[in-house]
């Protein structure tokens, strides 16, 4: 298959999704989403599971932007440096901003929660298109996906508060690169760090996904919230960028560009 029709069928992916989601009615935030399962005060800290288990998010970004940083040295990684390092700060921020919502669960706070994840999302979308699809292209377009992640979640909460909540938007940044990057992987092999990394980001989040949707279920056999599991399990993603990122660094030649 020819390099154009690749980027066709990817064109013709996001063309779909976005049409779909725009003919959708509105989608409000459920409120039982804030209703989670192990809701203990523990250390004078309210949910203090729930908020406690942000911190490896916080102990993985750090680890990560340090390391990068040292590995950002290297000539042959200036290329992809802007969205490793941003990818990093996002957990920080995704830690500080999830421990602040789930001090008190509601829309409000939840936008504190959101925000910095869409950092990390986009970061890491742009990451992949630079080392898969083109470089200059993938680093040019790190600054308008942030811009529209950001503005996805200032949408959504900005219609909630006049009481007309619309998740689409997020929804389509949250969830179109997670369909995207498996294919662009599969589609555009890289040559200069080590994919199945990648691919374990995609599996813990997948994990992570399901012990948020068995929160309950999961605290009843375990005597631990799914919730906090989604916590540690989503952290050690930013483990798992780093050691692609590290992988990168192993190659002696500069990342020559992609046509």
């Amino acid at each position: 298959m020819s390099r154009s029709m690749k980027l066709k069928i990817l064109q013709a992916l996001t063309v779909a999704m976005l049409v779909t989601v725009f003919f959708l009615e509105p989608i409000a935030q459920d409120d039982s989403y804030h209703q989670f399962i192990d809701a203990y005060t523990k250390m004078s800290i309210p949910n203090a599971w729930n908020v406690l288990s942000n911190i490896p998010f916080v102990l993985m970004g750090i680890l990560g932007f340090v390391v990068s940083r040292k590995l950002l040295s290297e000539k042959y990684l200036e290329a992809g440096k802007a969205s490793i390092l941003l990818f990093f700060v996002g957990l920080v921020l995704t830690g500080f901003g999830s421990a602040y919502y789930h001090l008190s669960p509601n829309n409000e706070t939840l936008l504190w929660d959101r925000l910095p994840m869409t950092i990390s999302f986009m970061a890491l979308f742009s990451f992949i298109l630079s080392f898969h699809i083109n470089r200059r292209s993938g680093a040019a377009a790190l600054w308008p996906l942030l811009l529209a992640g950001m503005s996805s979640v200032f949408y959504w909460s900005y219609t909630e508060a006049i009481g007309f909540g619309d998740l689409r938007f997020y929804a389509v940044v949250q969830f179109l690169p997670i369909i995207l990057i498996p294919l662009i992987v599969l589609l555009f092999p890289a040559e200069d760090y080590q994919q199945k990394y990648i691919w374990l980001i995609l599996v813990l989040y997948i994990i992570a996904k399901l012990m948020e949707n068995f929160d309950a279920d999961i605290y009843h056999i375990l005597g631990v919230s799914g919730h906090t599991i989604k916590h540690i399990i989503a952290a050690f993603s930013g483990l798992a960028f780093l050691l692609a990122v590290w992988s990168i660094s192993r190659y002696d030649e500069g990342i020559s560009e992609k046509i």
